[in-house]
């Protein structure tokens, strides 16, 4: 096989708008405080049309409660770099195995055209437990959101998109397999490991259809969910003396999204900021 030549100086030039033209689907993007927000944010700064998947009544559900999705879309368009992209947002419960599919091909309708990027970040907060305290339903569940509907929306993306360069599958974990574990939440680490687990499957599943697949571990991320001596003491367990915020693993995610990460692909990345565990 020949050598690939070197990239042309004007292909050094890295384009302000590297994601102009391309559509994504950016799941749990609900609240301002959240992970989703952010990528879909740095997505539409990049120049990407994007679609913002909502279910309301699930942060509703949540000590942080729920955001109004117009203010969400609203503050995602303001940071849209290319005027002419689209920004939409719909709602969708996950946890309806007839839901991902639907949501794909509702996406690709809005956004004009088949979707470039999936950012599967959604996922069923709480309803979990201990080894001693969980339970079938909670399994059921967590399996049901956080990991069935990933795999139906990868489906789905891949049988909608045409083969061809540019496609971007982006998964989340957690610190599920580090150390110390997650012990106080049986339900969810299982789930967020079975991701991290198929990430290198379906990466060889999808690479000759241009599409490339990587998961992400955020880290602990400031999204409303902890205060007082508690926050503290996660703080301090950081070098920088702060919590990731949203708009750290959304840096890491939106740059996954780009040309530039092409050769990038099975992996499962964490984005910690030097965390101690």
């Amino acid at each position: 096989m020949p050598r690939l030549p070197h990239p042309t100086p004007e292909e050094l030039r890295r384009d302000t708008l590297p994601l102009r033209g391309r559509t994504a689907l950016v799941t749990g993007a609900s609240r301002r405080g959240g992970i989703g927000h952010a990528v879909a944010r740095r997505l539409a700064a990049y120049g990407a049309s994007v679609y913002l998947h909502h279910h309301v009544p699930h942060d509703a559900g949540q000590p942080w409660g729920a955001d109004r999705p117009e203010d969400v879309l609203e503050s995602v368009r303001a940071a849209a770099g290319d005027s002419g992209a689209r920004i939409v947002a719909g709602p969708g419960d996950l946890a309806d195995p007839d839901v991902p599919a639907e949501l794909v091909t509702r996406a690709a309708d809005a956004l004009g055209g088949p979707l470039d990027i999936l950012v599967a970040n959604h996922a069923q907060s709480g309803f979990d437990g201990t080894l001693d305290e969980i339970g079938t339903e909670m399994l059921d569940r967590h399996w049901a959101v956080d990991t069935r509907a990933v795999l139906l929306l990868v489906q789905a993306h891949a049988r909608l998109r045409p083969p061809g360069p540019g496609g971007r599958v982006v998964m989340m974990t957690s610190g599920q397999d580090m150390a110390g574990g997650m012990p106080g939440e049986i339900a969810y680490a299982l789930q967020k490991g079975a991701l991290a687990s198929i990430t290198r499957s379906l990466s060889a599943t999808l690479v000759e259809r241009g599409v490339t697949v990587n998961t992400v571990n955020p880290g602990p991320v400031d999204t409303d969910y902890l205060t007082g001596e508690d926050y503290d003491a996660v703080a301090a367990r950081f070098p920088s003396g702060r919590w990731g915020m949203p708009d750290d693993p959304a840096r890491l995610i939106a740059w996954l999204a780009t040309d530039e990460a092409g050769w990038i692909t099975g992996e499962v990345i964490s984005s910690e900021g030097g965390f101690r565990r």
